[in-house]
């Protein structure tokens, strides 16, 4: 895509447009038409995004807001930002998204709204969720953060909830040169609120109807994604089949659990992330053999140092600890060859043969 984004950059330069303007307008008009969403907001990163959702929504101080363990710190830190504290919930085995089992037994007179995580590209079960939530009269703020482009039961990843917060890091599905973040809403005084927001709280320059933040997406941010958005779903599409081929290579080892996608919707694969006993000495025997591999994410939210103060004990949230000992992500984006997940998957089996096999029912 190079000559593209060169062009997309050069063409922001000449207009001077680099803070907010039209390039971020017309990304929004764009990202807003692939999501199915009626409004998108460009914001300065995905953190933003789910700050920005919740205060609009008048999340804060005293409040409770539910989420899950097992996710990015950004999750917990924007809930903490607005004053409020979160309380979370353990996820699924399968699906590794908040286990809607759980959920109506963690709301409390505090809640004030509730985070689905769509992790490593797979959305949570949302009609249990949002018939939950619904009853109980609090908003959904569905974190897709990791999810661009993912469907459940046919609805695009973000288009649920009251809003849908994405990251455009430069790693994800969808990614920018540098940092950004987008909202999605279908709600237009909401949309009009986070804005406003984003922009030192001007409803117009230099009149300021509350106290915001500078949270704007740069131009040039913008014009790349833009660009990047047109190649989505092919990229999506090649992930899905590399995830197909790993989980066939892999599938009948029983020392590995694969990702497992539910029926209900289309997972886009993020990240790959397998199970494995004596994750850390897998990981390290991979890179001896000079296959990168990673860790999302090894220590869950509440048992980091940061919220200690919340008084989570080890043993709170077991299905969300077991997995963050366990998952080990593999080489996955669109560019990768046949040829290099057979030497993924091979040198894996490898690494992992004579080791105690993981005790799990979906193997």
């Amino acid at each position: 895509m190079r000559e593209q984004l060169d062009a997309a950059i050069r063409a922001v330069i000449d207009c001077n447009a680099f803070a907010g303007g039209p390039f971020v307008a017309a990304f929004e008009r764009d990202f807003a038409q692939y999501c199915g969403s009626p409004q998108a907001i460009g914001v300065g990163n995905g953190t933003d995004a789910l700050w920005l959702s919740l205060l609009a929504l008048g999340v804060g101080p005293g409040d409770e807001v539910i989420t899950v363990p097992a996710t990015f710190m950004a999750t917990a830190e924007a809930i903490s930002y607005c004053g409020a504290r979160p309380k979370f919930v353990d996820i699924d085995e399968r699906t590794y998204t908040l286990d809607p089992s759980l959920l109506e037994a963690a709301i409390t007179p505090k809640t004030k709204a509730i985070i689905p995580v769509h992790l490593f590209g797979q959305c949570a079960d949302m009609d249990p969720i949002l018939e939950i939530a619904t009853r109980r009269g609090l908003p959904v703020v569905e974190d897709a953060c990791q999810a661009h482009g993912a469907l459940y039961k046919g609805r695009k990843a973000g288009t649920m909830g009251i809003t849908g917060c994405f990251s455009f890091y430069p790693g994800k599905n969808l990614g920018a040169l540098g940092e950004a973040g987008g909202i999605v809403t279908g709600d237009q005084a909401l949309a009009e609120k986070i804005r406003v927001l984003r922009d030192h709280g001007q409803h117009r320059k230099y009149y300021h109807s509350q106290i915001g933040w500078n949270a704007r997406m740069d131009g040039i941010q913008g014009a790349v994604l833009s660009v990047k958005l047109k190649h989505l779903n092919v990229g999506n599409v090649k992930r899905h089949s590399h995830a197909l081929l790993y989980d066939q290579l892999l599938g009948d080892t029983r020392e590995i659990i694969t990702p497992f996608e539910a029926p209900y919707g289309s997972h886009v694969y993020h990240v790959y992330a397998v199970r494995v006993q004596n994750r850390n000495q897998v990981l390290q025997a991979m890179a001896d053999k000079g296959i990168s591999c990673a860790i999302h994410y090894p220590v869950p939210v509440h048992l980091q140092e940061a919220y200690r103060f919340l008084g989570c004990e080890k043993g709170s949230f077991p299905v969300a600890e077991m997995c963050a000992e366990e998952f080990l992500s593999l080489p996955m984006f669109p560019e990768l060859t046949n040829p290099q997940i057979h030497a993924v998957a091979d040198e894996l089996k490898l690494c992992i043969s004579g080791r105690k096999p993981l005790s799990n029912c979906l193997k």
